[in-house]
């Protein structure tokens, strides 16, 4: 059994594990329970009835936080011609083609986000044992393979978050910072419950939203009701 420290202890005598909260009440907890030195985020699962086995069953997507993530993220877009001055001069940190693809084959990965041009594809393809495992490779499916890379970076910066349900039929995502308030937390945490129900594929059957989750980085859990 894993031992803890005294502050994720401390956070979690004062939570019920058998209770379900009402979601500002589980905010507040989290919030007051944090057990890092550093601003946590607030992470968020989600554990869905359905089988990912299942193509259509096999949920992803992405949601724009209102309250955005509370992060900042490196972008890369593979682009070429007046698409390049377009991801630039939307803030993107890098630009280019087939340049940055030899970069990240020979180990470079200081980035946090990848955006391409549908024309750009076959080059960034080739990318796909390096950017895969480390969730980054562009899809359409989460706007991230687009020609208008100006709007994907704008969303990015403006808090946009990914989501795909894993093998146990769970979602896991960040809905903001520890140092935000309550209300926005809970803006951006309906703003992702939202977009997931909207998503809920006709093949699912009986209940969709199994369960609710919540916690600060490496803080203990938090039932949530919806």
């Amino acid at each position: 059994m894993a031992k803890h420290g005294k502050k994720y202890n401390a956070a979690a005598e004062k939570i019920d594990r058998l209770k379900v909260y009402e979601l500002s009440e589980a905010l507040g907890l989290a919030k007051e329970g944090k057990v890092t030195k550093f601003d946590a985020s607030i992470d968020v699962a989600v554990k869905l009835g359905v089988d990912p086995r299942k193509a259509d069953q096999n949920i992803r997507g992405s949601v724009v936080l209102p309250k955005g993530s509370g992060k900042k993220f490196r972008v890369l877009v593979f682009a070429k011609g007046e698409k390049e001055k377009e991801a630039l001069d939307a803030g993107a940190e890098f630009v280019g083609g087939d340049d940055l693809a030899k970069k990240i084959q020979g180990g470079w990965t200081d980035f946090d986000r990848v955006v391409a041009t549908p024309d750009m594809m076959g080059t960034v393809g080739k990318l796909g044992k390096i950017l895969g495992p480390r969730g980054l490779m562009p899809n359409p499916k989460i706007g991230t393979v687009t020609f208008d890379v100006k709007e994907a970076v704008r969303q990015i910066q403006a808090g946009k978050v990914d989501f795909r349900v894993d093998k146990a039929g769970i979602i896991h995502a960040s809905v903001g910072k520890a140092s935000f308030s309550v209300e926005d937390l809970a803006e951006n945490f309906k703003e992702l419950m939202g977009t997931l129900v909207k998503m809920k594929p006709a093949t699912a059957k009986g209940t969709y939203v199994k369960g609710i989750s919540l916690s600060t980085t490496m803080g203990p859990g938090i039932r949530v009701s919806y």
